[in-house]
């Protein structure tokens, strides 16, 4: 092949262009392992276990755990050195598969509205007892059922009773003798036992005297808690029915203690039953009882409802609204936002950023949709309230590894290790499951590291240069001393064989 001057321009223009070309690829190269990359993307520095952040990694992997590491960038490190005890930071990524939703704290009013419960009952103010005066027996009954209703004046029973014959017989005689004060005296003793007035004055008209006497409804209403049958013996005292009014009736309702205190006569309140669903009857608190029941722990309210057209019927179950208007302004968040335990109340808040952070609240009252709080956030805050569980468990358990920590620049506190090493309380026993030499560090089941506020579990540590791998086997039990190290992993810095000083 033969080359003419054009053939060896174009070799020299191929050779000095793939030079070029080299070079900018080598350099792209360079600065993509030194940190970002060429669109911005951030290179991880490290990654870490998502339970124990102290386990630290150079590249993608799974904890001690089996759990895939998290990748800590520059920006997040330096961030999180200035962030408070608690504060966790999650990707936005993260976030919405989470379903994080979250809600500002306010100033407002509190619903007034108390929801509970009731049952319809008499107006025991218009409840009337009927009772004998004297011993007989029931002759004929004229109302054979409970809820039949009666009309004032309507017969109700004949009774026939050996007192009220001789009662009779005596104004019988009085009348004869034409002796105005024994007649007196016969008319009060027959009203005392409850003779009606028309039987007295037809008595004193005829002079005969009845072997049985009816008696008759005192007033209008139904028949309620009806106990005798025709052909009983009664006695004094013997309740034999009652008449209930239904024109107005009562609602037993009970509230929580905690709503006591917002609750008094006059309240307006609102009922609804299932029997006429639609309906409303408004009325009022007519009273509230003075004491607690004891198992319930609730206090008893009494309402009053008008009821002329008597659809209310007693022991029918009843929901209650009660408007208890309250005026104050206080600061509220969602009702779904507090988690509560048995030790705390707490929050999570949402800042800046795609951070978020656990906060210890005082609560005051409660209702359907919201919580008031009564110190811990301040108004505007954001709080989350959905996936905050997951976020709470999360920032409790950074805020102790923060707290395990006790300097500002995260170096290693300096010791007194004559001090250290004579006391017990700093020796914590531990068993070997598996040591790694090249990496220097040991997998232990150790028991609470008091200097550390750690409780006992297996995990890896590091191992300090100053001791020598070989007195560390598989299975030995073993004492140590462990500091919170700057690289990442807690560190072993004395051992000592169990149960040796």
């Amino acid at each position: 092949m033969i080359l003419n001057k054009q053939n060896i321009f174009l070799l020299i223009f191929a050779a000095i262009a793939g030079s070029i070309l080299t070079l900018m690829v080598s350099s792209f190269i360079g600065s993509s392992d030194k940190g970002d990359t060429n669109d911005g993307e951030q290179k991880p520095l490290y990654w870490v276990a998502p339970m124990d952040p102290n386990y630290r990694r150079d590249e993608p992997g799974l904890s001690p755990m089996g759990m895939e590491l998290v990748p800590v960038y520059a920006e997040d490190a330096k961030n999180n050195q200035n962030d408070e005890a608690g504060t966790v930071k999650i990707s936005p990524d993260v976030v919405n598969n989470l379903g994080v939703r979250t809600a500002a704290a306010k100033m407002q009013n509190m619903s007034s509205i108390i929801k509970t419960v009731g049952y319809v009952e008499y107006d025991e103010d218009q409840l009337v007892h009927i009772h004998p005066r004297v011993e007989g027996w029931i002759e004929k009954l004229y109302v054979k059922a409970t809820g039949d209703p009666v009309s004032a004046g309507e017969p109700l029973y004949d009774l026939y009773s050996p007192t009220l014959v001789n009662a009779q017989e005596e104004l019988v005689v009085a009348l004869s003798r034409n002796n105005s004060q024994l007649i007196s005296a016969s008319e009060d003793r027959l009203k005392s036992l409850q003779i009606p007035e028309g039987t007295i004055e037809t008595l004193k008209k005829t002079r005969k005297v009845k072997q049985t006497v009816t008696f008759y409804a005192p007033k209008s209403g139904v028949i309620d808690n009806l106990k005798i049958r025709q052909g009983f013996y009664v006695m004094p005292g013997t309740t034999m029915m009652s008449i209930g009014n239904l024109d107005q009736v009562w609602v037993e309702a009970e509230v929580f203690e905690r709503q006591a205190a917002y609750v008094k006569n006059g309240t307006p309140v609102t009922m609804t039953v299932d029997y006429l669903p639609g309906e409303k009857w408004q009325g009022v608190v007519d009273y509230v009882q003075p004491a607690l029941d004891p198992m319930t722990r609730t206090l008893k309210v009494r309402l009053r409802f008008e009821n002329k057209n008597g659809r209310l019927k007693p022991n029918m179950f009843a929901q209650v609204e009660l408007d208890t208007q309250q005026g104050e302004e206080s600061l509220i968040v969602p009702k779904d936002a507090v988690i509560r335990t048995g030790d705390s109340d707490r929050v999570v808040l949402a800042l800046d950023g795609g951070k978020f952070r656990s906060a210890i609240v005082k609560i005051g009252r409660v209702d359907d949709q919201n919580t008031e709080i009564l110190s811990g956030i301040n108004s505007g805050d954001r709080v989350v309230v959905s996936a905050q569980f997951l976020i709470d468990s999360e920032s409790s358990k950074t805020a102790d590894f923060k707290r395990m920590d006790h300097n500002d620049n995260h170096d290693n506190v300096s010791m007194n290790m004559g001090s250290v090493l004579d006391d017990p309380e700093n020796w914590t026993p531990a068993k070997v499951n598996s040591v790694d030499v090249a990496k220097r560090t040991v997998n232990l089941t150790h028991g609470p590291i008091k200097n550390l506020e750690m409780m006992g579990m297996t995990m890896n540590f590091s191992i300090a240069s100053s001791i020598d791998m070989s007195t560390l086997t598989e299975g030995s039990e073993i004492e140590m001393i462990v500091e919170n190290s700057s690289g990442g992993m807690f560190e072993v810095t004395h051992i000592r064989p169990a149960g040796k000083e």
